[in-house]
């Protein structure tokens, strides 16, 4: 399937998004818009389980009042509905009751049933503590059913809902739902949704194309990239994930060589975030055994499994992925200064916490991953406490790749930002300096990366090519001249040399040239003279 099949479903139900929000706020319509289309996913994959499960006692009718072909076998098959629920919960790892799959929502909002809005608040709710069991709690939290701003009373809010989905059922209705649609679908929409947040999107999205850049990297093999993709990654973490897509695009990317993933790791601060990377992964076909999404602070590092003091039951992971807030406000306690994680660096600066996510995530580097995290520029050359800390990783051999992109790639700022790739035990002595800056499409309101661009990018790192004024290979002798400033364009720079003119070359074609002036101006004085005219 083309890639513009697969944005179409997402383009239509953006547009329909665009004619249904109205006043309302789009952050606040994504929600539901988000939601929706998640509930429908799961209901038609668990149909489509039950059915294979069940076989042929599948009923093949639907029953009176918009009763689905799964409501009739549960009222047909009470005693065999707890031993049937059993074996969904361990074929696909969640259990939805009949009134509450998007089929019988649908009915509902059909009929324009005064029920919609209580049953899916139900609905909600089963599969926020009962579905999963424990695990999903809160997913809906963010969703609030009897918000104003969807009507000022129930029948309003029931009215609206009704509206909202069946318009989405009609949208989704001449497109496959299989997960890589529907799962793109959400991506796509989560783009546009953050497209229209200005800054605030940067809480949630990376843009595909940078995504694209980071998994190309971190799924190559980490000692010598030229040998190609890994053929596995055990885990991977995104310590600032959004909505996930990151990890989603590492996942992809694993999959579609061939290869194969572990398990997911993603921790994000923001609750709404949270639950949206939480539905993408299941979205998009991914087991709940086969993620781990934490709610918390990663600067504090509140995440269990990543506060295990002892050495030999750390965790670890091949690939660390992230973007995280730039220049991000923090007040570290004097306790940090012995954290493991910054002790042998000191710590970043109260007003900018870039290099404390870098930390971080380095941390729990295995000693065979890479981590690619964007950054902006000022971690390459900002002093006091970022250049010992910038001074520490250089002398270490941790720091293997520093990628320049171009400005405006991003919904949430305008800057130019870098990629820096890390490694604890890396192959090259050197320091691979790509400047990729003027490799880019401008657009009117962003710009863009194309696949060349990209792949550019990701050879270059992969075979460590050299090419004038995009990518060089620099010693750390040159770096240490340098006082350990990074700063691209000291390495690479992308200004065009000036032609070296030949001073003696020049003087020579002047005087040739004056020899053809005074030899003309003769020729034309004679004619001159021959018509009685006064010479020049």
């Amino acid at each position: 399937m083309t890639e513009n099949n697969h944005t179409q479903l997402g383009k239509s139900l953006w547009k329909i998004a665009n004619e249904l929000r109205g006043a309302m706020n789009a952050d606040d319509f994504r929600d539901y818009m988000l939601s929706f289309l998640f509930l429908r996913y799961l209901s038609d994959n668990y149909e489509a389980a039950a059915k294979k499960e069940l076989g042929k006692d599948y009923p093949t009718l639907t029953g009176s009042g918009g009763k689905t072909p799964l409501s009739v076998w549960y009222e047909q098959n009470p005693e065999d509905v707890p031993e049937f629920e059993k074996q969904m919960h361990r074929k696909v790892h969640y259990v939805v009751k009949p009134k509450y799959l998007w089929n019988y929502i649908l009915h509902l909002a059909k009929t324009q049933s005064k029920e919609l809005l209580s049953t899916l608040q139900e609905g909600f709710k089963h599969i926020e503590n009962e579905s999963f069991g424990s695990t999903f709690q809160g997913l809906f939290s963010e969703i609030n059913l009897d918000s104003e701003k969807l009507g000022k009373n129930y029948e309003e809010r029931n009215k609206k809902l009704c509206n909202i989905i069946q318009r989405i059922a009609e949208g989704i209705n001449h497109f496959s739902t299989d997960a890589d649609i529907l799962g793109d679908a959400y991506e796509y929409l989560i783009g546009q949704f953050a497209a229209g947040s200005g800054k605030k999107a940067g809480e949630f999205y990376t843009p595909q194309r940078i995504s694209d850049i980071l998994s190309g990297i971190v799924t190559l093999d980490s000692q010598d990239p030229s040998k190609g993709v890994k053929k596995k990654i055990e885990r991977v973490l995104d310590f600032a994930c959004g909505s996930g897509s990151l990890l989603l695009n590492v996942r992809k990317k694993m999959m579609d060589v061939g290869g194969t993933i572990g398990k997911i790791f993603g921790q994000e601060k923001n609750i709404t975030t949270y639950n949206l990377a939480r539905m993408n992964m299941l979205l998009h076909g991914v087991k709940d055994t086969e993620f781990e999404i934490h709610h918390g602070d990663t600067l504090l590092n509140d995440w269990k499994i990543l506060n295990e003091m002892n050495p030999s039951e750390k965790m670890e992971f091949d690939a660390v992925v992230a973007n995280p807030p730039f220049s991000y406000r923090w007040v570290p306690t004097e306790a940090m200064s012995e954290d493991f994680r910054f002790k042998s660096y000191g710590l970043a600066p109260k007003s900018a916490a870039d290099f404390a996510f870098l930390l971080h995530g380095f941390h729990f580097l295995s000693k065979e991953g890479t981590m690619a995290i964007i950054l902006p520029h000022g971690v390459l050359f900002r002093g006091g406490a970022e250049e010992k800390i910038r001074k520490k990783l250089l002398e270490d051999g941790n720091i293997d790749t520093v990628i320049g992109l171009p400005a405006n790639l991003f919904f949430s700022t305008g800057i130019p930002v870098c990629i820096l790739v890390l490694k604890k035990c890396k192959k090259f002595d050197d320091v691979l300096f790509i400047n990729a800056a003027e490799h880019f499409e401008k657009g009117k309101r962003q710009n863009t990366l194309l696949p060349e661009h990209i792949q550019k990018i990701i050879d270059t790192y992969k075979f460590r090519k050299e090419e004038p004024r995009y990518a060089r290979r620099v010693s750390m002798d040159e770096i240490e001249k340098n006082e350990y400033n990074l700063n691209i364009s000291r390495y690479v720079s992308t200004a065009e040399e000036e032609e070296i003119i030949d001073l003696k070359e020049v003087n020579k074609k002047l005087v040739e040239l004056e020899k053809e002036i005074t030899k003309a101006r003769e020729t034309h004085n004679t004619f001159l003279k021959e018509l009685g005219l006064p010479p020049i």
